[in-house]
């Protein structure tokens, strides 16, 4: 039976820790970036250190206060709000930003989860090091919601996600202990791997307080071109393609509809698109390579010869700098569009590989179905997740169509479930999918988590009603 951080418990909790640390919530703090949600809450903690974080937890442990782990805010399926009675305390980690350590030699950066991740890439590249992670909203998610979502994005196909950019962790478990896991080693098999437990757990095994990460060299050279095509299965013909030929180099493989750039033309005047004629299918590519790796050359090469095949229509190359930015500032802007447009459903969703043109083309039909609705498929194809997300017809009211929310995110989901997806690709679970973790998952696998939430968190404090509904732990 949990507690709720009421007044009393704010004045008790004051009273153990620096001024400034525990005060009311801002509404800022209990939005949703979609609208879902609206959390509850009268208690804000903002603590500068583990050690803080840490008397923190034990406090609310030792009186069954549910902690809500906050980051950046932008987390989209309802992670970061509690919506339901009673209240819990909501545990922001953002005064926890310092770069604690650049290590060049050893190719690892230690940041505290408050970092914002813009800040982590910059950190990296000003030593001459790339952290590859990048999403939309890098300019304001920080690194513990990445990590605590296992966070994807644009270069996945070449880098990974962001569980695989992280070599340690540190993190205040459920009863208040620090884990201190910010080893720098590659290989440990020492039992079980509390980093990957926790990285992806949504903040409802312990808080993430500050990680170790993976830098890379830069690429001394870049090649980006936008290439329009007839089909998904044109697009990932080619991507197989780039592959064979160009060593591994492809960092980045991002198929967009027509729809998408319609979205981006019609909300965003200030964004150039890179067609005049709006094309039924492109892809954003790009390749970077050490010092003398011919990037260019070899990205032209392989798309000239891909258009005599016919796999691919036109292509655009960027030039410069200035015109790889304007390229992915259209890709970039792409969710911003959706939301000004207003999703009825949004789908975060991967398939294998292989059968997403099948399946692209069948969830065309199912969404077709339910009327006269507009399909903004887009997303990562080198890595199967597609952004699938579904909208009122043109002019139409979004609140008209709210009651197909249900029915359409269903279809898409059992269409996903049948070709041996997943229903969550990186966005997570957090309180929107809880229902869908249970009736899609594995029996074996959920009973498993189960088990793993009621040994590490037994009261049941972190983050409850994320990844696992509350009936279900």
């Amino acid at each position: 039976m949990l507690n709720p951080a009421d007044q009393a418990f704010a004045t008790a909790l004051a009273e153990t820790l620096p001024d400034g640390v525990v005060g009311p919530v801002a509404p800022s703090y209990l939005e949703d970036p979609r609208g879902l949600f609206r959390g509850i809450g009268q208690v804000l903690a903002r603590p500068g250190t583990t050690a803080e974080v840490s008397r923190i937890v034990r406090f609310c442990a030792e009186r069954s206060v549910a902690i809500v782990p906050y980051g950046g805010g932008t987390g989209l399926v309802g992670g970061q709000v509690k919506p339901d009675a009673p209240e819990p305390l909501v545990l922001s980690l953002e005064r926890m930003a310092a770069i604690r350590e650049v290590d060049t030699g050893g190719n690892v950066m230690v940041a505290e989860a408050g970092a914002i991740l813009a800040e982590v890439q910059a950190a990296a590249d000003k030593a001459d090091r790339l952290f590859p992670l990048s999403l939309a909203s890098e300019g304001s998610c920080r690194i513990g919601g990445n990590l605590a979502t296992n966070a994807g994005g644009v270069q996945v196909l070449r880098y990974g996600n962001a569980r695989d950019l992280c070599l340690g962790i540190e993190a205040v478990l459920p009863d208040g202990s620090v884990y201190h896991g910010l080893r720098r080693l590659r290989k440990d098999n020492t039992g079980y791997d509390l980093r990957n437990l926790l990285v992806g757990s949504e903040g409802t095994l312990g808080v993430i307080t500050a990680a170790c990460l993976k830098l890379f060299p830069k690429p001394a050279e870049t090649a980006t071109a936008f290439v329009t095509l007839a089909s998904p299965a044109d697009a990932l013909a080619l991507l197989t393609r780039l592959g064979d030929t160009l060593d591994g180099l492809v960092s980045a493989f991002e198929l967009i509809h027509a729809q998408g750039l319609r979205f981006v033309g019609e909300t965003r005047p200030d964004v150039r698109l890179p067609f005049a004629d709006i094309p039924g299918w492109s892809v954003l590519v790009e390749i970077g390579g050490g010092t003398g790796s011919n990037v260019t050359e070899r990205l032209t090469l392989a798309l000239e010869k891909a258009m005599l095949s016919g796999q691919v229509q036109d292509v655009l190359l960027a030039q410069n700098e200035s015109q790889r930015q304007e390229f992915w500032t259209v890709r970039e802007s792409t969710p911003e569009a959706n939301k000004r447009i207003g999703a009825i459903s949004s789908h975060d969703i991967s398939v294998p590989i292989h059968v997403l043109p099948e399946f692209i083309a069948a969830g065309q039909d199912l969404v077709a179905g339910f009327g006269p609705l507009r399909l903004n498929c887009f997303g990562h194809l080198g890595d199967g997740n597609l952004h699938f997300n579904v909208f009122p017809p043109n002019g139409a009211s979004r609140a008209d169509y709210l009651h197909l929310r249900e029915p359409v995110k269903d279809a898409v989901h059992d269409l996903v479930h049948q070709v041996d997806g997943s229903i969550s690709a990186e966005h997570g679970i957090g309180r929107l999918k809880a229902g869908d973790l249970v009736k899609y998952s594995d029996p074996a696998k959920l009973a498993a988590m189960r088990s793993v939430k009621q040994a590490l968190d037994p009261k049941g404090i972190m983050n409850p009603g994320a990844v696992l509904a509350v009936s279900a732990q």
